[in-house]
């Protein structure tokens, strides 16, 4: 589909103005279309970019995402030798859905597509939100065969402690298709060098679990990756739906990567091997939330039940 130029932007309203760490007010959501991609900003500031056709990447993610203040919570993409590790700079672009396996195509390590369909409800930008829903095909490693199709709402919220983008994913086809064990499955985010542990950062669950040794393989409702950048603190607080078909286990890395990941119980735990299987004409929704924060120290609990509340 081709899509039509256009710009999107809202009135600043007072009631839902909200200061960021540089004393503006990013209540305005403008949704901006270029060639590939919707670039995302909040009043002066960017937001993030959406980048849905890439000759290197075939797959949609968000790349340069910030928090307010503009300050950039994920990796630098593509990463800056000597000031990033460069290690998966095309598989790690900041944050993105993808699937080592399947049905046997393998969307992470980008042997397979996962192809940009349409929008099926352009960027509609209102005082204090922003939003679009996409379609996409997820395509077999020699792109013969659409395994299953993908429906996503996504929806930016500007909130008194950050930015919560709100990630509502439908899978569905008219044959049966498998998700498989893998630990480099579900949505994944790299964090800006600066915010990882081994930068002086840290990793932090709901249950008071801290980094990769003691986050990897457990299930939490929220687990969030936070440091300080320039000396303002700043992270990205992930937070899976309590009513998507189970817990997912965390894929931490104390390298700066997160995966909240429904299906790699063997590969995560090293308990019995995983397939989930949704059968012809049936659907599987997975919701999630991610508060991109900076500033003042934020309440984690609340801001998970605050994204409850967004999503009854």
């Amino acid at each position: 589909m081709k899509m039509k130029h256009f710009l999107i932007v809202a009135l600043i309203s007072a009631t839902t103005c909200v200061p960021c760490a540089s004393g503006q007010s990013p209540s305005e959501i403008a949704i901006k279309s270029e060639s590939g991609k919707l670039v995302i900003t909040a009043g002066t500031a960017p937001l993030a970019t959406y980048v849905f056709r890439d000759t290197k990447i075939h797959r949609p993610y968000f790349a340069h995402v910030h928090a307010p203040g503009g300050i950039q919570v994920t990796r630098n993409h593509p990463p800056i030798s000597g000031k990033d590790a460069t290690d998966h700079a095309e598989f790690h672009p900041g944050l993105w859905f993808a699937f080592g396996d399947l049905s046997g195509a393998d969307s992470w390590r980008l042997k397979a597509r996962v192809q940009h369909d349409k929008f099926v409800q352009e960027p509609k930008a209102g005082a204090g939100a922003g939003t679009f829903v996409v379609r996409n095909s997820y395509l077999s490693n020699n792109g013969a065969k659409v395994i299953c199709r993908e429906t996503c709402r996504y929806t930016f919220l500007v909130k008194p402690n950050g930015y919560l983008l709100l990630w509502d994913s439908t899978f569905m086809a008219d044959h049966d298709f498998a998700f498989g064990d893998q630990e480099e499955m579900g949505l994944g985010l790299r964090v800006a060098t600066p915010i990882t542990v081994k930068a002086g950062g840290r990793i932090l669950a709901s249950e008071g679990h801290k980094n990769e040794k003691q986050v990897r393989g457990k299930t939490s409702p929220w687990c969030d990756y936070a440091g300080k950048i320039d000396g303002k603190p700043a992270g990205v607080l992930m937070m899976q739906h309590p009513k998507n078909f189970r817990s997912a286990w965390y894929h931490a890395r104390d390298y700066g990567l997160l995966v909240v990941n429904h299906f790699g119980r063997r590969d995560l735990t090293g308990g019995a091997k995983s397939s989930v299987v949704v059968k012809r004409g049936e659907t599987l929704r997975l919701r999630f939330g991610a508060l991109l924060h900076a500033g003042a120290k934020i309440d984690l609990a609340a801001s998970y039940k605050d994204y409850l509340m967004e999503t009854k």
